[in-house]
Formats: structure tokens, C-alpha cells, sequence
């Protein structure tokens, strides 16, 4: 295990983790659609009780994210986290307002209304894979920072005073993150079709619309945004020097040299799509979830790979050229890489407790009589 791979293994695991929390967003998808889907209080109330037994899971892979982050490339987490923190105090602040809203909206003495809280589901829905999605997108269109070096040390700071809403000025920014925004509508659609079976709820015809709507307005943007990466200049990186400069097609040179993460990125989509079509047109098929999810997880972990392997800066700077981070200029010690690799090789019984964990959550499906409980939202 030489540096370097450590450096591109721990890489793909931040990738992977990011793509995970992507998946993930299907609570957030799912909320969106609690007044377009359900008509009356208790259709409501069965939405935001299938998703509110997952929200733990999504908040808990946002924190794992940023540790993860942290202990492999403590300067990047510096950076963004300490720099760009309006951004991420945004995104925190949605998710504390989802947190209060599934324990509060039908607590006793909530002056507030149910309804308040509905509301404020469907706001973190959307600013959260909105503003998740745009701080992705700056992978590829930079943030402005400059690192500086003093002796031994390195500090970075940001070059303006948004501290981090300046990247919403990009128009791309809002492309990727809107695209993240429908893409957690469709897989919020395939959970509600899969988990929630009741009479007086007609999913599979009430997720038509939506699911068309999120699918077509999903492809338009990803497809957008894929043509941009893949048609602009890239932040390359000198191996010998570590110079960092501009590369035409960077990123399509990035896919075309990495061929087997092309072959991932095509099978990826084609799950993502026939997931979708297969669910819009079988009423009876409800593994559609499952198919949509898997494609989602494999395309963003190519699309963040290709940010950073390859001699790729993977967290451009726009205010100084040579303060982006890299794998190389960035990252934790060899030791400390090497450690965490082999703590890394527990995540396989961490998985499987977590599949056990969401198995016996789901192995029932959610109908108006289960809710009307003590331990429902």
C-alpha cells in the first residue's frame, strides 16, 4: 500500500459516501410531494411517517460525509467547512428544521399546526439536495479561496465575504443542484409506490405525474450539466511540478483515459432509466426504488472521481490558481491514511447491520392503521 493509493483509496470512499447521501435524499424528494400527493391530513400523515423512519439515516451519512472528509483531507475540510460556512450553515440549519418537524408537527400543545411543520419538510426538501447538489457542483467550477504557506503550515481563508453563497452566482451550480433536486423527487416517488399500501391511497397513479415531471426535468439538467463538464476546461494537475493549470475537455480526457469509470458511469444510467420507465409503466413493480438508487450511487461516484483522479484538482480554486487542493497537497499523513484504511475494513459489518436495520423498518408496508399510534409521527 504505497501513498498514493491510499490517497485515491480514500478518495473513492468520500466519493461513495457523497453518492450514498444522494441516494438518501429520497426523504427529502419524498417531502416535497406531501401536499401534491396526499389530499387529505391522514394521506399526509402516511407520507411523512414512510419517510420519517428513514431521515436518521440521511443526516447520519451527511455527518460520516464530513468526518470522512476530515480525517482523509483535512485541508479540504478547512476550506469548505470553515470557509464557505453561510453555504453549509444553510444546509445544517434545513436539516435541524427537518429534525424538529417530524418530532413536533403532532405533539400536544403545538400551537403551530401540523401543517407549519409539513411545510417546513417540504422547504428542507428542496434546500437541502438543492444547496448539497450545488456545493458538488463546485468540484467542477471552483470555489474562491487561497491557501497560503507559512513555514510548516498551511491556512486558508476565503476571498470575499459571502463565504460561500457566492457559488450560487454560477448558473451551473444551480443546474447540478436542481438536477439533485428532482433526481431525490423521483427516488422520493418509487419509495412512496414501494412502502405505502393502502385503499384509500392510490400510489402508483398519484406518482405518475410527479415521476414524469422529476424524470424529464431531471434528464434535461443532468444532461446539460454532463455536456458542460465534459465540453469545458478542467483543472489538470503537473505530476511533477504540481503546477495546477487549464485543460481543455479535462474531464472527458479524465473518462476516456479511465475507461472501465466510462463502462460504470453508461450502466449507471441505464439503471437510473429503466428504473423509471419499468416503474411508470408495470403499477405492480416496486423494485424500482432499489434500481433508480443503485444507478444514482454509481454515476455520482464516477462523476466525483473524475474530479480528482487523474492529476485533477479536485477542489478548484477561482481566486488563485495554485491554492487548488489536490490529492497530494491536501491529505492526511501516510500513517494516518494507512490507519484508517484498515479501521476501514470493518464498513462491511457496519453495512450489514445497516441492511438488517432498514430490512426489519420495512418489511411491512405502511398503511392509515399503523400510523394511528403512540410511536407514529
Amino acid at each position: 500500500m504505497t501513498y498514493i493509493f491510499l490517497q485515491h483509496y480514500w478518495c473513492f470512499v468520500v466519493a461513495l459516501l457523497a453518492a450514498l447521501l444522494v441516494f438518501l435524499m429520497f426523504v427529502q424528494g419524498a417531502n416535497t410531494l406531501i401536499f401534491s400527493l396526499g389530499r387529505t391530513p391522514d394521506e399526509r400523515r402516511l407520507i411523512v411517517n414512510s419517510t420519517g423512519r428513514k431521515w436518521e439515516f440521511t443526516f447520519t451519512t451527511l455527518v460520516t460525509f464530513g468526518g470522512a472528509f476530515f480525517a482523509s483531507y483535512p485541508l479540504f475540510y478547512s476550506t469548505s467547512f470553515g470557509g464557505a460556512y453561510w453555504l453549509w450553515m444553510i444546509i445544517l440549519f434545513s436539516f435541524v428544521l427537518q429534525a424538529v418537524s417530524y418530532e413536533f408537527q403532532n405533539k400536544m400543545g403545538n400551537l403551530l399546526g401540523a401543517k407549519t411543520f409539513q411545510w417546513l419538510l417540504v422547504l428542507n426538501g428542496i434546500l437541502g439536495p438543492l444547496l448539497l447538489g450545488g456545493a458538488v457542483a463546485t468540484f467542477f467550477t471552483g470555489s474562491n479561496f487561497i491557501v497560503e504557506k507559512d513555514g510548516a503550515m498551511l491556512t486558508s481563508s476565503w476571498a470575499n465575504t459571502s463565504h460561500g453563497l457566492d457559488a450560487l452566482l454560477n448558473p451551473w451550480v444551480f443546474v447540478l443542484g436542481l438536477a439533485v433536486v428532482f433526481l431525490a423527487r423521483i427516488l422520493g416517488c418509487l419509495y412512496i409506490h414501494k412502502q405505502v399500501e393502502d385503499a384509500q391511497f392510490d400510489n402508483h397513479n398519484r406518482i405518475i405525474r410527479p415521476l414524469w415531471t422529476s424524470t424529464i426535468l431531471f434528464l434535461g439538467l443532468f444532461l446539460a450539466f454532463l455536456g458542460h463538464i465534459l465540453t469545458c476546461e478542467g483543472y489538470a494537475v503537473d505530476p511533477a511540478t504540481s503546477v495546477v493549470f487549464m485543460e481543455p475537455y479535462k474531464y472527458l480526457h479524465n473518462l476516456l483515459t479511465m475507461w472501465p469509470l466510462l463502462v460504470v458511469l453508461l450502466i449507471g444510467v441505464v439503471f437510473v432509466l429503466f428504473g423509471i420507465l419499468w416503474s411508470l409503466t408495470h403499477k405492480e413493480y416496486k423494485r424500482g426504488f432499489w434500481v433508480v438508487g443503485f444507478g444514482a450511487v454509481v454515476t455520482v461516484t464516477v462523476l466525483l472521481l473524475l474530479t480528482a483522479w487523474n492529476n485533477t484538482a479536485y477542489y478548484p480554486s477561482t481566486a488563485d490558481l495554485q491554492s487548488s487542493l489536490t490529492m497530494q497537497n491536501s491529505s492526511s499523513s501516510e500513517f494516518t491514511l494507512r490507519t484508517m484504511f484498515y479501521v476501514s475494513l470493518l464498513i462491511p459489518f457496519v453495512l450489514a447491520y445497516i441492511i438488517y436495520a432498514w430490512h426489519a423498518i420495512d418489511k411491512k408496508e405502511l398503511t392509515l392503521d399503523e400510523i394511528n399510534s403512540d410511536h407514529a409521527y
